[in-house]
Order: C-alpha cells, then structure tokens, then sequence
C-alpha cells in the first residue's frame, strides 16, 4: 500500500523557468507522483511514496541536477 505524501522544498540557484522544468523532470525520473517547482518562488511542491523515497532522495536528486535544496514542509 502506497502512502502518498507533498513536500515543500526551498530551492536555491535557479536563473530560469528551464532550471525549474530540469528540476522537475529529474525527480520525475526517480519516481515522484508529481514535481511543481516554481522558479518565481524558489521552491518546489513534490508529491511522492513515503514507502519508496524519502525528503533525502529529492534533495539529493535537486542537487544532482545542480541546485541547492532543503525541506521546509
């Protein structure tokens, strides 16, 4: 049984809307249900399996991709 939870993250470092899609199509990739990053906010709402990923997979996954993040919700 899954267990769907959202989760907010401030972003650090992105200069452009494409830095936001880059963000959300790479936590795509390791499996978030969904990612809506907004660059004018610097953050970004993610939903994903508590039983598959935790807060330390996005924020690994965010700065692989080359950005600063940190749970703030």
């Amino acid at each position: 049984m899954s267990k769907i939870v959202k989760k907010k993250f401030k972003i650090e470092g992105m200069y452009c809307t494409a830095c936001a899609m880059n963000i959300d199509f790479d936590l795509e990739d390791i499996g978030v249900k969904s990612a809506k990053t907004n660059y004018a906010k610097q953050e970004s709402e993610v939903e994903f399996d508590e039983e598959k990923l935790n807060p330390d997979n996005i924020i690994d996954t965010i700065k692989k991709t080359g950005y600063m993040a940190v749970l703030v919700g």
